[in-house]
């Protein structure tokens, strides 16, 4: 299946989209304000231990501390035969602890680390305080991963020592290739400790690479056919990167230079305003309904204007496959993470129940994050777990609503009337003043001036003083405040 990956740069910000056949697939974002932090290795500072959760809060620099488990410190599940010691014995506060993230900060959780570093390449992964040699699950020829093993270990220096893993697209290089990303890798490794000498903690160590370099590091394949950059500068960076490391990946680099904007051209930002949207259209007249959560994301199937041609069932059973390859698709152009819980219309029939989960089944294939797929529930549900590594979409470009503070829905005008009646009556009894003066949103004083004009009056007359109203365009509906006078 031909791909293509499209690059906008602007000061503030990186934007990646692929596309398959002409869909849009995957969004990636990085801003300069706030880049990913995945594969950063930092020397960081213990400042909490917590034997309860068996976990402490490191301090590597970032606004919220870092997150540090017992089984993600690598020298004692090594030397420990996977029996680990409380933390508390391991870890004390103050300490200094070299570190990398493994997840980035989501939601009001700080980073993931570990204390296992690797460094990855574009062939290998480097793991220097191990001496494994692994080879991708991917490459499933046990003979052919005894021979790539043996050739691994033969090109290692015996002065650097450490492990490596060979990565799936370096199953058919050749041994000066292998040997070239083995060195960049201890090269790297050699520049990391002598930054760790005399360094006070919190300190950055090692950078990863910024996200059009991953791409062109870790997504382009072999049925990559263009990657299209609409910067100049940017162009000739990734063409000097890809030259020194991803050779076979540089003559697909072009330089977009149309008058028309990159992400405009093939419809990018037309799809990104619709992967924000909770109401997905499907091209049957049917609709999935998005609702993201901290803990877990729900997807609704509906059937909408697809009424069919035949039966009630066949309706149902089209929709629902239909459905399958826009919620695969849509996790993956989200970003969505953590458990997911689909909801796709009943169905009688056990064969269509079977044909949906193996069509939902084939199109998480694309998927690059691991995902685990369940059967249907008694409920008719269907349960996925998808690995969250970074921020969804939704997150990085919003922020909850200042009017309804991400509910999703505010106070009716008359809700906010009758707690505004309320409150006048407790702040009558507190305090003795003349007159209450009432602030809030146009909307709710235009309703206190007309159908709740006389529940005003009575409530006046009870407590024996004068209310005033005051329109402030500024506020908004639920708001309102109570001035004694």
């Amino acid at each position: 299946m031909s791909e293509q990956f499209l690059i906008n740069f602007t000061p503030q910000e990186t934007r990646v989209a692929l596309l398959q056949q002409g869909a849009v697939q995957e969004l990636h974002i990085e801003r300069s304000n706030g880049c990913g932090f995945v594969g950063n290795i930092y020397l960081g500072r213990v400042v909490r231990v917590l034997p309860g959760m068996q976990s402490a809060f490191i301090d590597i620099g970032l606004e919220r501390t870092a997150f540090l488990h017992v089984a993600d410190i690598w020298e004692e599940r090594a030397t420990n035969s996977g029996v680990l010691r409380p933390i508390e014995r391991i870890l004390s506060e103050g300490q200094s602890l070299r570190v990398q993230v493994q997840k980035d900060p989501i939601g009001t959780k700080g980073a993931r680390l570990t204390t296992q570093i690797s460094l990855a390449g574009r062939l290998l992964v480097y793991l220097p305080q191990d001496n494994h040699i692994g080879i991708s699950q991917r490459i499933a020829d046990e003979d052919a991963r005894e021979k790539l093993r043996a050739r691994i270990q033969s090109l290692v220096p015996t002065e650097e020592g450490g492990g490596f893993i060979l990565r799936t697209v370096g199953m058919d290089a050749d041994d000066a290739e292998l040997a070239a990303d083995i060195d960049y890798l201890c090269r790297i490794w050699r520049e990391i400790k002598n930054r760790s000498v005399g360094a006070l903690p919190p300190a950055l160590l090692h950078h990863d690479l910024t996200l059009a370099q991953r791409v062109l590091r870790d997504l382009v394949t072999a049925e990559t056919s263009v990657v299209m950059i609409d910067s100049r500068e940017n162009f000739q960076k990734l063409q000097s990167f890809a030259t020194e490391y991803v050779p076979q990946v540089a003559g697909r680099l072009m330089h977009y230079t149309g008058e028309r904007p990159l992400f405009d051209l093939y419809g990018i930002e037309d799809e990104i305003q619709k992967a924000l949207a909770r109401r997905v259209e499907l091209k049957s007249g049917g609709y999935l309904i998005f609702d993201q959560t901290e803990a877990m994301t729900t997807v609704d199937v509906n059937t909408g204007a697809f009424t069919g041609a035949r039966s009630l069932g066949d309706t149902i059973f089209k929709t629902n496959l239909e459905a399958a390859q826009a919620i695969a698709r849509q996790l993956r152009l989200r970003n969505l993470g953590g458990i997911i819980i689909a909801d796709f219309i009943d169905m009688e029939d056990e064969e269509h129940k079977q044909a949906v989960l193996a069509e939902l089944n084939k199109a998480l294939v694309r998927d690059r994050t691991r995902i685990s797929v369940s059967g249907f529930t008694q409920l008719g549900l269907i349960e996925l777990t998808r690995k969250r590594t970074r921020e969804s979409l939704a997150h990085v470009l919003c922020e909850p609503c200042p009017v309804c503070d991400g509910r999703g829905e505010v106070k009716t005008a008359q809700t906010v009337c009758y707690e505004i009646l309320r409150e006048l009556m407790r702040e009558a009894r507190q305090f003795d003043t003349r007159e209450l003066r009432v602030i809030a949103a146009p909307v709710v004083i235009d309703l206190f001036l007309d159908e709740e004009s006389q529940a005003l009056a009575m409530l006046s007359g009870f407590i024996g003083r004068s209310v005033s109203l005051h329109a402030e365009s500024g506020y908004m509906q639920e708001q309102f405040d109570i001035v004694l006078m």
